[in-house]
């Protein structure tokens, strides 16, 4: 048997007080009865005739109602009377026709639909967002929620699940087309010329610094027949004429290699979104980068570094991401409570959902109710129901008593008035 609650131990007292009330009526009555019955024998005035015949059909009505109320939750007396303990006996078939009646009246579309377009939920949501504390109390169940999913996740499970998706997901993109649009932009403004600036200052530092290392490796590509005064000699001028043309294109941002260097990007980012062959050759290096293992590398240090900010924005309740999170919630509730146009947009989704909800797993909602009653046992069920409706309808049985003595009063009279 299962444990009783607070709530049913409330109930169950409540109706055995019931049950009480209505078996002193009944008895007092048979009482009655009895007395009334010997003392006409005796020879009592005439009103005792009345109480005899209202103790006579109140006990008669008693009785009948006594028998309905016990027979729906178990044989009374014990005794194998037919029809008799009908919800044991037919739990299931009960369950089955509540789940229908449940279905059919309070799960069909049409009441859903007229129930939340009564109760005017956008609007009462857009109300309770609209005070900030409220939106601040989701903001905060909203954090934790997040806290709590990616605090029990690791950085290696991230990115086990999200680097086969992005990598599927790149290989997919014409990365070629993408990188030309790019370049040709970046080049069209202007925007690689401090790149340019930044890789001629470089070279033409590191030449002025690296002298004797230029001059022998230029000498070393000298024939061995040449002797090596003259190798140096060369090497010496080969040298300085690349620090003089590299101080040039450092100093002249109009200098012919650097609008050699712009056309070639322009004609390398036009192939880029038009060749097929150096569209190719993109998608091949693309794949190739990500099957480096350095790139692996960067891409899981990205996952963690972003899991441990997300971590960081969230558990800031002043922060950035929570203040924002929460301001576009009290705009969200000031536009629900005050638009009517966007308010009926999201009450006909929110019918449109619980209407979509109801039509098709109604069935799996409803079966709930049967699920639960057909692992009850008999007994089971049957105490259950009573708990709930048992007390009222101990009033039967009272009412059943009373108005049966009220018609013996009645059919009394009428038979000494007419015989």
């Amino acid at each position: 048997m299962t444990e009783l609650t607070s709530a049913d131990r409330v109930r169950r007292r409540d109706l055995v007080r019931m049950k009480s009330t209505a078996t002193f009526l009944l008895v007092f009555a048979a009482a009655l009865y009895a007395l009334a019955q010997r003392w006409e024998s005796s020879g009592a005035p005439g009103w005792v005739g009345f109480a005899r015949a209202a103790a006579e059909a109140g006990m008669v009505g008693g009785l009948a109602d006594w028998f309905a109320v016990t027979a729906l939750f178990r044989r009374p007396l014990g005794l194998p009377i037919p029809h008799t303990a009908i919800i044991p006996t037919r739990k299931d078939a009960l369950a089955r026709n509540l789940s229908d009646f449940v279905g059919t009246n309070f799960l069909s579309e049409q009441v859903v639909r007229d129930r939340i377009r009564q109760i005017e939920v956008t609007r009462r949501v857009g109300r309770w967002l609209a005070d900030r504390s409220h939106a601040q109390r989701v903001t905060g169940e909203a954090a934790a929620l997040v806290r709590g999913a990616v605090g029990v996740l690791r950085d290696e499970d991230v990115q086990a699940v999200l680097e086969p998706i992005l990598r599927r997901r790149l290989a997919q993109v014409p990365v070629g087309p993408v990188l030309g649009r790019l370049l040709g932009e970046v080049v069209a403004d202007g925007a690689h010329h401090r790149l340019v600036d930044l890789v001629a200052t470089a070279a033409d530092d590191w030449l002025r610094a690296n002298r004797d290392a230029v001059v022998d490796v230029v000498a070393q590509q000298a024939p061995a027949w040449s002797p090596e005064f003259v190798d140096r000699r060369v090497a010496a001028r080969v040298y300085a004429e690349l620090v003089r043309g590299s101080a040039e294109v450092r100093a002249d941002p109009h200098h012919p290699v650097r609008t050699t260097l712009d056309r070639l990007l322009a004609t390398f980012a036009e192939n880029l979104r038009t060749d097929p062959a150096t569209i190719a050759r993109a998608n091949a290096v693309l794949a190739g980068l990500l099957d480096e293992p350095e790139v692996r590398r960067a891409f899981g240090d990205l996952v963690g570094a972003a899991r441990r900010l997300l971590l960081e924005m969230v558990d800031d309740p002043d922060g950035e991401l929570r203040t924002r999170l929460t301001d576009a919630l009290v705009d969200l509730g000031l536009r629900l409570d005050g638009d009517p146009a966007l308010r009926s947009k999201v009450d006909g989704w929110v019918s449109d959902a619980a209407a979509y909800l109801v039509t098709h797993y109604r069935d799996e909602l409803t079966r709930t109710i049967t699920d639960t009653v057909q692992r009850w046992d008999g007994a089971e069920t049957s105490r259950r129901i009573e708990l709930q409706v048992g007390r009222d309808l101990q009033f039967i049985r009272i009412n059943g008593t009373v108005v049966g003595a009220l018609a013996g009063i009645v059919i009394h009279a009428v038979t000494v008035t007419v015989l």
